[in-house]
């Protein structure tokens, strides 16, 4: 591997800490991705030094962390994360365990290098790069995986779930993002063992959401989530609906969204959690939204109410914020006053700050089958006429006509 590859600053820190007296090795997913050929989006570096010594060296760092402390090295936008090696936790007595579900709530037993190795998940994640004579240090196997194509886990994978359930969507984030296949024992164990994702904290399953469905590989993510019975664990009014779905507009909407969301980020173009989490989320608030309008609930109404039961229900599980949720609510609550095409309401639902969002969830649905397709297109007319054309555009047809009919007797008078 070259160096040249490697960010400058990941660099730094690895030198700075040898000529302090520590082993710094470049570890994990970056390692993994150079000799893949990819260009890492992280690199992260694992030493023999304690979080205090890495402060007490860089006074760029800060220590985060309560499960397992980590410092985090700033070069302005640019963050290198670095960890002390990890020991095996039976032969510590500073790792904490749930004695009831095995999850590891405490997990700060310092060991070797090789004793870290053996702590990571998978084998293509436990390589190690020495910038002391640029070799790749593997005490796993994990080069020999990562020739095969294949994600294999480092010990039990019961145990190894039950300590950390995060797991599986590590799964399947890696078999999504490498194009790997899962170790055959893995993949049998994951469609029996969703239930105890329901441990860990919404807030860190929204940190693995983020990384399932905004990283440029959503597709295949929500594909191998449904393939392997995770995603209900996850979105479970969602998948209740995908599930007796009775047309086909609910999936190729996901789909479709999903879809939307990975090339804006191959195009580098911005993506927002609102917007994805919106869709994911659309079906339920739909249904929602159906069955009150059924009952004599006004659109809009209908739609509000909809959309705070299912956030409401949605957070027990997976963690929204609430600079997320709040916009998530707009966009939903104003796909009815699309249909309002009349007099002034176009031109004033075009003011709105979530007017833009809101008409891209308009062209899926269309593109989905579950809004009319003139809708959308009378939309994406009326963004691109001039103001005048706006005007005229909003009138109702039968005022048009009269106005033409009164502008041709006049010309004939």
């Amino acid at each position: 591997m070259s160096r040249a590859n490697i960010s400058d600053n990941a660099l730094k820190v690895l030198y700075r800490l040898r000529k302090d007296g520590y082993e710094a090795y470049l570890v994990g997913g970056g390692v993994r991705d150079l000799l893949l050929g990819r260009a890492p989006k992280d690199f992260d570096i694992a030493t023999d030094a304690h979080p205090e010594d890495i402060r007490a060296i860089f006074r760029n760092c800060r220590l985060i962390g309560r499960r397992f402390r980590l410092a985090h090295v700033h070069f302005g936008r640019e963050i290198i994360e670095v960890a002390t090696f990890r020991a095996a936790q039976d032969e510590r007595g500073e790792a904490g365990v749930d004695a009831d579900t095995g999850l590891i709530l405490r997990d700060n037993a310092y060991g070797t290098i090789e004793e870290d190795a053996l702590r990571r998940d998978f084998t293509v994640n436990a390589l190690y790069y020495d910038i002391a004579d640029f070799s790749v240090i593997d005490f796993t196997g994990g080069v020999e995986d990562l020739k095969k194509g294949v994600l294999r886990l480092l010990g039990d994978p019961e145990t190894l779930f039950r300590e950390d359930p995060v797991r599986m969507l590590r799964a399947v984030r890696f078999a999504a993002k490498l194009g790997f296949g899962i170790d055959a024992p893995v993949e049998s164990l994951m469609k029996e063992a969703g239930y105890l994702l329901e441990a860990v904290p919404p807030a860190r399953l929204f940190d693995e959401a983020l990384k399932l469905f905004m990283s440029g590989h959503g597709i295949q993510s929500y594909e191998k989530l449904r393939h392997y019975d995770l995603f209900r664990h996850l979105f479970p009014e969602t998948d209740s609906c995908l599930s007796r779905e009775e047309h086909e507009f609910p999936l190729t909407f996901v789909f479709n969204g999903l879809k939307n969301t990975d090339a804006r980020v191959a195009e580098d173009k911005p993506v927002t959690p609102a917007f994805l989490f919106g869709v994911l989320l659309w079906e339920p608030v739909r249904l929602r939204a159906e069955r009150a309008r059924g009952v004599g609930v006004a659109p809009i109404p209908a739609i509000q109410e909809a959309g705070a039961d299912v956030i409401r229900s949605q957070i027990s599980q997976i963690a929204l914020p609430k600079r997320y949720t709040l916009p998530m609510r707009e966009i939903w609550s104003l796909q009815p006053r699309f249909e309002q095409r009349g007099g002034k309401r176009p031109l004033r639902l075009m003011q709105h700050p979530r007017f833009r969002a809101a008409y891209d969830f308009l062209v899926l649905r269309a593109a989905s089958g579950e809004a009319d397709p003139e809708l959308a297109e009378w939309w994406t007319a009326f963004q691109e006429a001039d103001e005048g054309a706006r005007v005229e555009f909003a009138r109702p047809p039968g005022r048009r006509r009269r106005r033409r009919r009164k502008s041709k007797t006049a010309a004939e008078g």
